[in-house]
C-alpha cells in the first residue's frame, strides 16, 4: 500500500509532516510518499540519522497557504504539493493522500482532480469525537455548508459504512443533529430531511441535540457544515479554556496543588482521550479515492495517526463499502 502525505501541509510543515511519516514508516506497513519541496524536504530529513528505506519524495515546488483562497489556489499553483498529491491518487499512483494543509483546498481539488464516487453530489468530512460512552462520529463539519437533504442522506449512508468497515460496529446508530428530539421540530429541511433517513436502511434513531454530542451514546450524528462546523469550534474551543480554567484552579493553594499531584495520572489519562492528536484525521469522504484531512496544527503524532486513519481506510476497502451502501439504498427507493 503506497501513502501520500502533503509534507507542506500545516503550521509547522515540513518538519511535523516528516515527523509523523518517519513514524509511520516505522510502525505501518506501508510506502510512504512526501510531497513537497525537496530541498526542505530533504533538509528535514537530515536530521534522523536512520531514514526508513519505505520513505521516497515526489517534488512540489508550490505550497497553498492556510489562508489562501481554495479554488483560485488550486487553479493558479499546478504545482502545489496539494494538486500534485492529489493527482497521484487520481492516477492511481498511491491509495491515499494524507494533508494538514488548506481544508478548503484539499477539498475542491479532491472534486475538481479526483472527482466523486459515483452516487454522490458532495463530499463531508467526517470527525471522530470521543464521548463519556465512546466515540461518535460527526459528518459533516464544513465540506458543505448549503446541502440539500439527500446529502445528509447520503452523509448518513457513507458515515455508516465507514464506522461499520473501518471501525468495526456491526449496527452503529444514527442521529440527525436538531434544536429538538419530536420528529416535528426544526425546519422543512429537517423535516424532510428526517423522513429520508428514517426511510434508508441505516440504523437512525431520530434527533439529538448539541448536548447528545459528546455523550458517546450514538455512533454517527448528522448535520449540515454550517452547523457541523461551528459545534466542532466550539469543542475545540471549550477543551482549551476548561484546561486553562482546571490549570489555575489547581494552583491556588497547596492542597489543591497536593490534589493535582495524586490525580496526574487521571489528568493524564483524560488529555489522551481528548487530544485530536490521538484520533488522527477527518476522513473526506465521497471522494474517488481516500483523502484524510489532518488539524493544521497537528505535530509528528497527529501526522501518524493521520496516516494510520488512510491505512485503515483503505485496507478495509472503505469506498468500495459506501459506493455499495449507495446502491443498496438505490435499489430500495426505486426498485
Amino acid at each position: 500500500m503506497k501513502i501520500a502525505l502533503d509534507a507542506m501541509g500545516g503550521d509547522t510543515a515540513p518538519e511535523s509532516a516528516v515527523a509523523g511519516a518517519i513514524r509511520a514508516a516505522r510502525e505501518l506497513p506501508v510506502e510512504l510518499v512526501l510531497v513537497g519541496q525537496q530541498e526542505a524536504v530533504e533538509k528535514s530529513l537530515a536530521s534522523y540519522p536512520q531514514r526508513p528505506p519505505n520513505l521516497s519524495i515526489v517534488h512540489a515546488p508550490e505550497v497553498i497557504g492556510m489562508d489562501e483562497s481554495p479554488v483560485a489556489s488550486i487553479r493558479k499553483k499546478r504545482d502545489s504539493s496539494i494538486n500534485v498529491g492529489l493527482e497521484l491518487l487520481k492516477d492511481k499512483q498511491v491509495d491515499a493522500f494524507v494533508s494538514a494543509g488548506n481544508t478548503g483546498a484539499v477539498m475542491s481539488a479532491g472534486m475538481l482532480l479526483v472527482g466523486l464516487l459515483p452516487g454522490i453530489e458532495r463530499p463531508g468530512i467526517a470527525i471522530l469525537l470521543p464521548g463519556v460512552k465512546g466515540d461518535t462520529l460527526l459528518i459533516d463539519v464544513g465540506a458543505n455548508i448549503g446541502p440539500k437533504p439527500l446529502h445528509l442522506l447520503q452523509y448518513a449512508l457513507m458515515g455508516e459504512a465507514y464506522v461499520r468497515c473501518v471501525l468495526g460496529k456491526a449496527r452503529p446508530t444514527v442521529g440527525l443533529l436538531n434544536v429538538g428530539e419530536e420528529e416535528s421540530k426544526g425546519t422543512e429541511f429537517m423535516k424532510e430531511t428526517y423522513g429520508l433517513l428514517e426511510g434508508s436502511g441505516v440504523n437512525f434513531v431520530g434527533n439529538v441535540e448539541g448536548h447528545d454530542i459528546f455523550t458517546g451514546e450514538f455512533d454517527i450524528i448528522v448535520c449540515d457544515g454550517f452547523a457541523g462546523n461551528v459545534a466542532l469550534k466550539t469543542a475545540e474551543s471549550l477543551a482549551h479554556a476548561i484546561n486553562q480554567l482546571l490549570k489555575r484552579s489547581l494552583a491556588m493553594s497547596p492542597i489543591t496543588r497536593l490534589g493535582a499531584w495524586l490525580a496526574r495520572d487521571a489528568f493524564v489519562q483524560l488529555r489522551k482521550e481528548v487530544d485530536y492528536a490521538e484520533h488522527g484525521g477527518a476522513p473526506l469522504l465521497g471522494i474517488d479515492g481516500v483523502a484524510i484531512i489532518a488539524h493544521g496544527a497537528s505535530g509528528g503524532k497527529a501526522i501518524k495517526n493521520a496516516i494510520r486513519v488512510a491505512y485503515e481506510s483503505v485496507r478495509h476497502e472503505l469506498n468500495r463499502n459506501m459506493v455499495d451502501a449507495i446502491n443498496l439504498y438505490a435499489q430500495h427507493a426505486h426498485p
